[in-house]
């Protein structure tokens, strides 16, 4: 009878793991990891896609290369900067049982978010300056490229500001230290990626 029920046997008309097995999760990442990739992922197809086109729009006869602010440089210091403190919050945050706005790895942290802000400042003033300056969207299709490249980073820095600012609640609220060092490292490995994309762009913008 043993054999008759083996060959019979139909697993997939059972609910549930068969005795003795422990289920286990798929990734080894926790989801907001994942999360965190894959969204990482369709950003990077986007600006791709926004690189193409501008390769393409580029060849025609009315492109005009834009002479870009001095300001840039600033506002890429300080992008520059917050992506530092924001890997420093992390590493002190291994070394440290506490994590509040007087330790190293909170100040760290809320630092970088500021610096952050600082360069969506800066961008802001880049903007106008352009702007007052008749170097507005509609004066040329590289002016209008550099807005839209520019304000969609922009945006995508904002949202990184707005997980950021949670974590911050979590660090004043005294969360606990796991969930507050996974929101460091989530947002330091956001901050790279951005940092990345940014000087990225701002080679492609000053040298076409």
């Amino acid at each position: 009878m043993s054999l008759f029920n083996d060959v019979t046997n139909k697993p997939w008309n059972h609910v549930g793991l068969p005795d003795g097995i422990e289920p286990k999760p798929v990734f080894s990442s926790s989801d907001a990891s994942i999360a965190l990739t894959i969204f990482l992922i369709i950003v990077s197809v986007i600006f791709s896609l926004f690189l193409v086109a501008y390769f393409i729009r580029m060849e025609l006869g009315d492109w005009v290369p834009l002479a870009l602010p001095g300001q840039l440089w600033l506002n890429t210091a300080a992008l520059l900067g917050s992506s530092v403190f924001m890997q420093l919050a992390v590493l002190r945050n291994y070394r440290q049982t506490n994590t509040d706005f007087s330790s190293g790895a909170g100040l760290m942290f809320f630092i970088g978010g500021v610096l952050a802000i600082a360069f969506i400042a800066g961008q802001y003033l880049v903007w106008d300056s352009l702007v007052a300056a008749g170097q507005g969207v509609r004066s040329n299709p590289a002016n209008a490229f550099f807005f839209l490249l520019t304000a969609v980073h922009a945006v995508h820095l904002l949202g990184g500001l707005w997980v950021w600012s949670r974590a911050l609640f979590r660090i004043a609220n005294n969360i606990a230290s796991p969930a507050i060092q996974q929101s460091m490292k989530l947002c330091a490995v956001y901050w790279h990626f951005l940092l990345l994309i940014w000087v990225g762009l701002f080679v492609l913008l000053s040298y076409t």
